[in-house]
């Protein structure tokens, strides 16, 4: 069996690609970002305030961050295919059930279980590309899984309006429908994905020589990473997490509440945001793989902090379609380099325990992003104060990209 994956035209680490962005697509782009879609008619039919709405975008992050301390544990136990087909089970079902309960009590606590599900997916997929690709191509590879993300977008804002017009049941078709999509790429990602490429026989893409012994040369062996570094990525990650996540949770919302947007309208421009962002994984991934990692994190901060300034500052509806533009063509660039980044300073080995330490502080911020915005909102009646809060933060963020030390034993970063 392993000399056939050897014949095969391409490396079998692409087909982990595919696999994995299916897999971004469902975990993270569906049972996460389709809630923007989904929220105002939820809000209406089930008369949630603001502070609610952002209840329930929290509640799945409570639970994502509950799945980044599980899912050490859980990974070198199960090992990442297997803990990723569960975990994928675990969102879709529970997607299913929000569709079928009417408390918010109920909808938390089963968005809380997609949250754990969505981390104990997201977190193996990233993590064991670094496994599967060399670091030359490493940012490519995570690009081009992230971008299931934009897919997902395109997908939502373009089904779940039309969903929501075929039952009376409205939001509920939307969410069993999504959750039982889910199930499906569960199903695939087993069939697909494997741990490593030495369970095939195969050396990861881009590495072309074995070391005497017949082990792969790595370019970046395993390290102790500094707290100081961990803490930088974190930050960095977490304010990616802050700002993106209540842009994505409450920009549909402000379409339709501050600028008088129909659902449908707003659905079609949130597609434009998934478009343009399939596009942001693959470029700015490549980018930081060619040129530097420092240098492409610091523009896709800058571009951030165009677009939160763009809709935060109440400019006509012009300047609010440039700023959909700017949020959806650097949308997913930042997973991309992280995961990259991740594998250049730990080495192959240890990428697992670095992503997952940055994605929890990651986790932090994605919490208290829709949270927060939600209650200014509720405060002020408008969700401007957070978008503009949203670009100062990503400011500061862009300088200390540039401040990010050199991986040892990369000619780039």
């Amino acid at each position: 069996m392993p000399l056939f994956f050897r014949t095969l035209p391409f490396h079998y680490g692409w087909l982990i690609v595919a696999a994995g962005s299916l897999g971004i697509f469902a975990c993270i782009g569906l049972a996460r970002f389709a809630l923007g879609m989904l929220l105002p008619a939820m809000g209406q039919d089930l008369h949630l305030s603001y502070a609610q709405m952002g209840t329930i975008s929290t509640s799945n992050f409570l639970g994502y961050l509950a799945g980044i301390l599980a899912a050490s544990h859980l990974v070198r136990r199960f090992g990442a295919r297997a803990l990723t087909a569960a975990a994928l089970l675990l969102s879709g079902l529970s997607m299913v059930g929000v569709g079928c309960v009417s408390s918010l009590c109920s909808i938390v606590f089963l968005y809380i279980l997609t949250g754990v599900g969505s981390a104990l997916a997201n977190i193996p997929i990233m993590a064991m590309l670094s496994t599967w690709f060399s670091s030359k191509l490493r940012g490519k590879a995570a690009g081009l899984v992230v971008s299931g993300n934009g897919a997902a977008i395109v997908f939502s804002g373009l089904a779940v309006p039309w969903m929501n017009g075929l039952s009376v049941y409205n939001w509920r078709l939307s969410w069993v429908a999504l959750g039982a999509l889910v199930v499906l790429i569960a199903l695939v990602c087993l069939l697909v994905l494997r741990n490593r490429p030495q369970d095939l026989g195969l050396l990861a893409a881009g590495q072309e020589t074995q070391a005497p012994g017949g082990q792969p040369h790595q370019l970046n062996r395993e390290r102790s990473v500094p707290l100081r570094l961990i803490l930088h990525l974190g930050a960095l990650y977490c304010v990616f997490g802050f700002t993106f996540v209540a842009y994505a949770t409450f920009i549909v919302t402000t379409m339709v509440g501050q600028y008088g947007f129909s659902q449908q309208t707003a659905g079609s421009f949130w597609s434009w945001v998934g478009f343009f962002s399939l596009f942001s994984g693959p470029l700015f991934g490549a980018l930081a793989d060619r040129v530097s990692r420092r240098f492409a994190l610091a523009m896709v901060f800058t571009i951030q902090t165009l677009a939160y300034l763009l809709v935060g500052l109440q400019l006509s509806i012009p300047f609010l379609y440039l700023s959909i533009g700017c949020f959806g063509i650097v949308a997913w660039s930042i997973p991309s380099i992280m995961a990259a980044l991740a594998g250049d300073y730990a080495g192959p080995d240890k990428t697992f325990a670095l992503f997952s330490a940055i994605t929890f502080i990651f986790a932090v911020g994605q919490v208290a992003g829709p949270f927060l915005a939600g209650l200014i909102a509720e405060q002020t009646g408008a969700f401007s104060a957070s978008y503009l809060l949203a670009a100062a933060l990503t400011a500061m963020a862009a300088v200390l990209a540039l401040l990010l030390p050199k991986p040892v034993g990369l000619h780039r970063q």
